[in-house]
């Protein structure tokens, strides 16, 4: 059986089992901490210094230093996205007293023709001294004399001083067959030994979008059909669902990560964390945990929005780094009782 006819045979049997995990309500843990909007950043080494919006950020935490990852947009016209990098004072974080401006660099823009239209929502991952950046590359892919739309799982490695040393897409695999989705999205490492991943991610696979997990090959770029399993799927009153954040480790086999889905009755994103094991098997999921609250949050280029992609560990405050509405960055915290208080089990 070929990886397409594989991963829709597995959808389909997730959908008829997975259902019934959450309810759709918001237990409200989390409390802002701050909002930075575009006009907060300054942007070096590119002739434009302001972006006209910065959001969806990435985020990794060494020691006291936060490192962000916006995602920046200069114009309207195409809406192309980059990816920049900024260091911040957890402290500063956490006390929601951040020094603006926020000296910014692009770390990552769009050169190839599969992520012609932009650099998007990117998820930070550390392993061995290199820093491993999933995000999607929204461009095309060219079918004969025709382009067509592409969004493919893009990956970018750098070195310790965040030098660019390659960057290429994920392709799904098996019984000798290649299958690249039209999209493929909102994905995480959970760990690397040598060239193999345990990855957590979201194809879209006959027009679903649900949470899968597998194994990958970061050095081949290749996602194995046989290893893929869908673990998170959308409820009854929502559109799909996604991973939205790095995973962080709590333990020798548990990670925490972000998902978000899109509802139905108001084509809101809301968010809610999960428990996974080393595998990516769903060990637990709260309800929603965010949701756009006020003007600032509500209201934006793509209104009702809260969205990763940042998760980090704080001695025993969990931090998530979002963006609202798509043209804002901010931060929120919890208390990590308060968050696995809302956990609700699924096996143990």
């Amino acid at each position: 059986m070929g990886p397409e006819d594989l991963l829709k045979r597995r959808q389909s049997e997730a959908l008829g089992k997975l259902r019934g995990l959450r309810k759709p309500r918001v237990v409200d843990v989390f409390r802002r901490l701050l909002y930075l909007g575009p006009e907060d950043f300054l942007v070096e080494g590119y002739k434009r210094s302001k972006p006209v919006a910065s959001f969806n950020p990435g985020a990794w935490l060494e020691g006291d230093t936060l490192l962000l990852l916006p995602r920046l947009i200069f114009d309207y016209y195409k809406y192309v996205s980059s990816v920049g990098l900024a260091r911040l004072r957890l402290g500063d974080v956490l006390s929601g007293g951040v020094e603006t401006p926020v000296r910014t660099r692009i770390v990552l823009w769009p050169t190839e023709l599969w992520e012609f239209l932009g650099c998007e929502d990117p998820r930070v991952f550390k392993n061995g001294g290199r820093y491993f950046v999933l995000y999607t590359g929204k461009g095309y892919s060219l079918e004969g004399d025709r382009y067509e739309r592409v969004d493919v799982l893009g990956l970018a490695e750098y070195d310790e001083s965040w030098k660019l040393e390659r960057r290429g897409y994920f392709r799904i695999v098996g019984d000798g067959e290649e299958f690249v989705p039209k999209s493929n999205k909102d994905s995480a490492f959970l760990g690397m030994a040598g060239s193999k991943a345990a990855i957590l991610t979201r194809p879209e696979v006959e027009g679903v979008r649900v949470c899968w997990r597998g194994v990958a090959d970061v050095g081949t770029l290749e996602m194995y059909a046989e290893s893929m399993e869908p673990v998170l799927v959308f409820e009854g009153w929502e559109l799909k669902v996604g991973w939205s954040t790095n995973a962080v480790r709590l333990s020798s086999n548990e990670h925490l990560v972000g998902w978000h889905a899109v509802l139905r009755s108001d084509y809101s994103y809301r968010d809610g964390l999960a428990l996974v094991d080393d595998q990516g098997e769903l060990l637990a999921v709260t309800d929603y945990l965010l949701s756009p609250t006020g003007l600032v949050e509500q209201y934006g280029d793509r209104p009702l929005v809260v969205f990763g992609d940042g998760l980090a560990l704080a001695g025993d405050t969990v931090l998530w780094l979002g963006g609202v509405s798509d043209y804002a960055v901010a931060a929120f915290a919890a208390s990590l009782d308060d968050v696995m208080e809302a956990m609700k089990w699924v096996r143990g």
